[in-house]
């Protein structure tokens, strides 16, 4: 049997606070405490704390960009999303060099490795090869030398 919660969560950026509504109360809903337009952020949020400077900033990033936590059925959830500011900045690093929309950077799982814009999307750093060295000629240990 599937089962899926029919509450969304309802965000407001300025309060930091959320509320679960049912359909039933969908339409422009008003935050209670300064009468700003709520954000229906969907059912699998995983709300920050109130006193969670840098996740609030990283959900309204996410949020801002047109991104939500909506599901599907069967464990289908949204995908990946920062939780981070820093996480935010390496999707958005990642959008400005490969020109690819900031919705879609948002929700890549790894700033470094993409699947659609390989590895010209990636900088060099750690790891990288220079030139390939010759085969056949032996090297020389430090230790020999």
């Amino acid at each position: 049997m599937c089962f899926y919660s029919r509450r969304m969560h309802f965000v407001c950026l300025a309060c930091r606070a959320a509320w679960k509504k049912t359909p039933a109360s969908y339409g422009p809903v008003r935050c209670p405490q300064c009468r700003a337009e709520l954000i229906n952020a969907g059912a699998d949020l995983a709300v920050p704390k109130r006193r969670d400077e840098g996740g609030w900033r990283a959900l309204e990033a996410v949020l801002r960009a047109g991104l939500t936590f909506h599901g599907g059925c069967c464990g289908t959830g949204p995908g990946y999303r920062p939780r981070t500011p820093r996480e935010v900045q390496e999707r958005l690093a990642l959008a400005g060099r490969t020109g690819m929309p900031v919705k879609k950077a948002l929700a890549v799982v790894d700033p470094t490795l993409t699947d659609r814009y390989g590895a010209a999307a990636r900088t060099p750093g750690r790891g990288t090869r220079t030139a390939p060295r010759a085969t056949g000629v032996p090297q020389r240990s430090p230790k020999t030398a």
